[in-house]
């Protein structure tokens, strides 16, 4: 079993709750007090995604839905919305990891 499991197992004991023997204890204490392991190291897996933002208007011109209002042109009916997609530096996507959504009030 990986280091990265045995801490992912309980993630909020600390390193003595746990592990259960004294060797898997020294050795995490050995691992994260390495000199050459700074925090930035650690985190890297962490740290290496792209979050993708764009504004998409969703035009339902001649349909009869509530909660639609105006977009770019008064003539136009539909709603605003701002994915937030998150892909890693190797293209390997995440998918959506929030949005927003609103209509604006007709003038």
């Amino acid at each position: 079993m990986l280091l990265a499991d045995w801490l992912g197992e309980q993630p909020l004991a600390s390193i003595p709750e746990a592990r259960w023997g004294l060797a898997k204890i020294y050795m995490e204490y050995r691992f994260l007090g390495r000199e050459t392991l700074g925090w930035r190291e650690f985190m890297q897996s962490h740290l290496v995604v792209q979050r993708l933002q764009d504004t998409t208007e969703l035009d339902f011109e001649g349909k009869t839905t509530q909660g639609l209002g105006p977009l770019s042109y008064e003539a136009q009916c539909g709603m605003y919305v701002h994915p937030i997609y998150a892909v890693t530096l190797a293209r390997e996507p995440f998918g959506v990891i929030d949005a927003w959504m609103w209509a604006r009030a007709f003038k």
